[in-house]
């Protein structure tokens, strides 16, 4: 997850996906046409992907399945909130001059964007109000294919009230891997990881 099945080909990473699309169904164009704004988007996303994902997936650690509490989750908060408010300050950089993250029309930047930015709002981080970040979230909500897939995943998050418990018993294992390993560890949560290893509720990358 995420994955991607279309026909007999299955697909998953979301880099992978969106390649997939943009290389399936070229028309419209996912990807802006000239080769610095192509480059642009695809590093916007990088950041999206690995660091602002990392620090959304801190904040649902701590928020929902209570991985820290007291002192230990105060400082883990504190960084996350200033953490998403430097994400947050360049997608703002990237929107000057453009309605979208991705230029002139919605695509590729946008589609890498958005998940970061309506986790980080769902966690109490939402853009500033009055900025143009604000103003470009409120915009691609309003279209069909974003509004339905954010109903649906705020559908499933009643059903997070019970992972504290199956993560305390080990049912229920979060990945711990690159960025998200990368950002606990130097962000004070250590003790988080080896606590996770002794009571066997956290995994690493899969083997083959």
């Amino acid at each position: 997850v995420p994955a991607l099945v279309d026909g007999e080909t299955a697909v998953f990473d979301s880099t992978v996906i969106l390649e997939y699309i943009e290389d399936r169904w070229p028309t419209p164009p996912l990807l802006p046409a000239s080769p610095a704004e192509r480059a642009r988007v695809r590093m916007l996303e990088e950041l999206c992907d690995t660091y602002y994902e990392a620090v959304n997936w801190a904040a649902f650690e701590i928020q929902f399945f209570r991985r820290a509490t007291g002192e230990l989750a105060e400082q883990l908060l504190a960084r996350i909130a200033d953490q998403r408010g430097r994400a947050n300050a360049y997608l703002e950089r990237q929107l000057a001059g453009r309605p979208f993250l991705n230029g002139a029309a919605f695509g590729w930047g946008d589609l890498a964007a958005l998940p970061a930015v309506f986790a980080a709002s769902f966690t109490g981080t939402p853009p500033a109000a009055g900025s143009r970040l604000a103003a470009w979230f409120e915009q691609v909500q309003k279209r069909p294919s974003v509004a339905a897939t954010l109903a649906a995943a705020s559908a499933a998050i009643p059903g997070f009230e019970m992972i504290p418990q199956l993560v305390a018993s080990g049912h229920f294992k979060r990945e711990y891997r690159d960025h998200r390993l990368d950002w606990m560890m130097r962000s004070g949560g250590v003790e988080i990881v080896l606590e996770g290893i002794r009571q066997g509720n956290i995994r690493f990358t899969h083997e083959l």
